[in-house]
């Protein structure tokens, strides 16, 4: 009796524990190649970063995934140039160490968990940073479509 009762419980487990994995931040171009499928806990961030093709300045979106969503969670602008700039109601300000500023707390989801992105030329450095992760996406894909996709 008690080895049909262990033998149950970890019946269980072992069907709960996929549930309770954290979702995987899936970056995947249009012709459908997998370049990089991280975990993305909760309130840990990914950043998108990129030069700015008009101003050259750095550019930075920031998200992380609170309970199953992709949120937009704070971005980084070198200047007001060339469309940048805050919208209000979206985040506040504050100024960035070393120069330009950032949005933060904008707390904005992502329609369908996916962010769609055209991969700017190497000039551009589009790059994703989790952690200590980098992915070089100009240097590997440049002018591809791509999507960021938060799976659960």
């Amino acid at each position: 009796m008690m080895a049909a009762l262990g033998r149950l419980l970890m019946a269980a487990l072992w069907f709960v524990a996929p549930a309770m994995a954290d979702p995987m931040l899936k970056v995947r171009l249009a012709s459908g190649e997998t370049l990089a499928i991280w975990t993305l806990p909760e309130g840990h961030e990914a950043c998108l970063t990129w030069v700015h093709s008009v101003t050259g300045g750095k550019v930075a979106d920031c998200f992380i995934q609170r309970e199953g969503q992709l949120l937009l969670a704070r971005s980084y602008l070198h200047d007001f140039a060339a469309g940048l700039g805050e919208v209000v109601g979206r985040g506040h300000l504050t100024p960035a160490a070393g120069g330009g500023y950032w949005i933060e707390d904008m707390a904005e989801p992502i329609t369908a968990n996916t962010l769609a992105l055209r991969i700017g030329a190497p000039s551009i450095a589009h790059r994703l940073t989790l952690g200590d992760q980098v992915l070089y996406l100009s240097q590997q894909a440049a002018g591809q479509a791509a999507t960021l996709r938060l799976v659960p």
